[in-house]
């Protein structure tokens, strides 16, 4: 809740004093177009990035994974975007950072740190056939996957 009053209430004022102090250093038209340039690049940067981005998670379905970096990197992309479109430096500044790839990834590993949970499967064997009783691997046991009906149902 108090990033949303950080977003919509102290980055407008954040806004209008850079356009302002920008403003008066090179003058109303130029800040116009330098916002309007940052935006337009901005978004060509956002087209070519979310299509990369598309093709990556497309790839991993058709291998048969399950594209979860690429929905996030999605998410980034789509907000940065966002940012870009709302007129002002410090968004578009905001949006490039989302848009340049090492700074996307190294703000996924901030994220990923958060919200998911580190090393959780240091509990649990990888299949539940992979373990003997003394936790060494067992190479020689087979796991097979079968159904069980029994025909002596009715006696």
């Amino acid at each position: 809740m108090r990033y949303l009053v950080l977003f919509f209430i102290i980055i407008p004022f954040v806004e209008i004093s850079l356009l302002v102090t920008v403003s008066h250093e090179i003058g109303p038209l130029m800040t116009i177009s330098l916002v309007l340039l940052t935006a337009g690049v901005g978004l060509l940067f956002l087209r070519k990035q979310g299509l990369e981005v598309l093709f990556r998670a497309r790839n991993k379905i058709n291998i048969g994974d399950i594209p979860a970096k690429e929905m996030i990197e999605a998410i980034v992309i789509a907000f940065s975007g966002v940012l870009l479109v709302v007129p002002g430096f410090a968004t578009d500044l905001l949006g490039f950072f989302g848009l340049v790839p090492i700074f996307r990834a190294y703000f996924l590993s901030g994220l990923a740190s958060k919200f998911f949970v580190k090393n959780y499967s240091q509990n649990f064997p990888q299949s539940n056939f992979e373990h003997s009783t003394n936790n060494k691997p067992n190479k020689n046991r087979t796991t097979i996957d079968a159904e069980y009906w029994s025909d002596d149902q009715d006696k």
